[in-house]
């Protein structure tokens, strides 16, 4: 299927800027950030968290603990993915118990994703609290989910897309807006 960009949501710099003010916010927020741990949504939730401590240690001198969370297995979709689906290592590096959790996930839409990773979370003990920061908010949502920390609010219509584009997946480092040709 081709694509038609149709507008760049954000450029690099804007993207350095807002996960900067992110990281402001999580830093505001959460005055023992020893008891913190960004979890990153495969893909791209993952750099981003690790993105989110690098800030944060600018900021604080704090050392943020990081994790990944791949939620393939608990999608509500599964069955459309395809007959085997690739499942990549979900990695929390501590124990969640009495934690606060910070997932974070490229773009927050339906809020399938996040009501995946919450399932899976759950799995793995029973944090404190759980906030929810999303790089993109485009709206469109089919469950009552929203986040704490939003990089930026999106208009989109059904049928266009949000692309996050990162140089650990991608050659660029962009947001567009694409619609399908």
């Amino acid at each position: 299927m081709d694509f038609v960009e149709k507008a760049c949501v954000m450029t690099a710099a804007d993207m350095n800027r807002v996960l900067a003010r992110m990281a402001t916010q999580i830093v505001e927020n959460n005055p023992d950030l020893s008891n913190v741990m960004l979890v990153g949504i495969r893909r791209r939730g993952v750099p981003l968290a690790e993105r989110l401590a690098q800030k944060i240690k600018e900021m604080d001198s704090v050392d943020v603990a990081t994790g990944a969370l791949d939620i393939t297995l608990y999608r509500d979709d599964l069955s459309t993915v395809g007959e085997r689906p690739v499942v990549n290592k979900t990695d929390l590096p501590a124990n969640i118990t009495g934690k606060t959790i910070i997932l974070v996930d490229d773009v927050l839409y339906t809020g399938r994703t996040v009501r995946a990773a919450l399932d899976e979370l759950i799995d793995f003990g029973r944090p404190r609290r759980v906030q929810l920061c999303a790089l993109i908010d485009r709206g469109w949502r089919e469950l009552p989910i929203q986040a704490d920390y939003v990089g930026k609010f999106v208009t989109t219509t059904e049928n266009e897309i949000i692309k996050v584009m990162l140089p650990e997946f991608d050659e660029k480092e962009q947001v567009l807006l694409i619609e399908p040709e």
